[in-house]
């Protein structure tokens, strides 16, 4: 099991196990998933699945929201050559805006913080895989693809500003969350009318 998919699994794991909301509450079960990251969820494994330095709640908020960055960033510059649709195009350079802009607050903010926490936006297994997929694909296929993972990363990713937003660990980087959560939960509507 890679480092990535060990994160997953270990997220989702501590989040049943730490939501004490009735079973058919998903909003929060995926809103605890990403609150309650340790570090053993985020910086398990080296090369050698050797046990890395442990991070804080705050530092695995700072990875995932810097990766979730990065992946709408990338995405998006495919979209621009690789897509169809003139909607698309403009959604995707509007996104490319909107994720540099948020990934240079969240750089600036963190390196505020004491200690001082720097984000690493090395993408997830799953983001890697999508981002993959995407690059096989042109045209309209892209288009499809393309607005399906938009989707489900702002969906991610709104889910993750909400959770740590209720329940994290740096103040400051709580109101970061739930300042940036009604821009994402924007593009996540934005995304979805891309689909129909």
């Amino acid at each position: 099991m890679n480092f990535k998919t060990l994160a997953l699994v270990s997220v989702a794991a501590l989040s049943l196990a730490a939501c004490g909301k009735k079973a058919d509450d998903t909003t929060a079960v995926d809103n605890g998933a990403y609150a309650n990251t340790t570090a053993m969820d985020v910086n398990a494994a080296g090369a050698n699945d050797a046990m890395a330095a442990p991070a804080s709640g705050g530092q695995a908020f700072v990875n995932m929201a810097a990766a979730s960055d990065a992946f709408e960033i990338e995405t998006s510059k495919l979209a621009v050559t690789n897509g169809a649709s003139a909607a698309v195009k403009k959604f995707a350079g509007q996104m490319i805006t909107a994720h540099e802009g948020s990934t240079a607050k969240l750089k600036a903010l963190t390196a505020t913080l004491s200690p001082a926490l720097t984000p690493n936006p090395a993408l997830s297994a799953e983001q890697q895989q999508k981002l993959a997929d995407l690059k096989t694909k042109q045209g309209t296929d892209f288009d499809t693809a393309y607005a399906a993972a938009q989707v489900a990363g702002h969906q991610q990713t709104l889910d993750t500003l909400k959770g740590y937003a209720a329940t994290g660990d740096v103040p400051q980087l709580k109101t970061f969350a739930s300042g940036l959560a009604p821009t994402v939960a924007a593009h996540l509507n934005m995304a979805k009318a891309l689909k129909s």
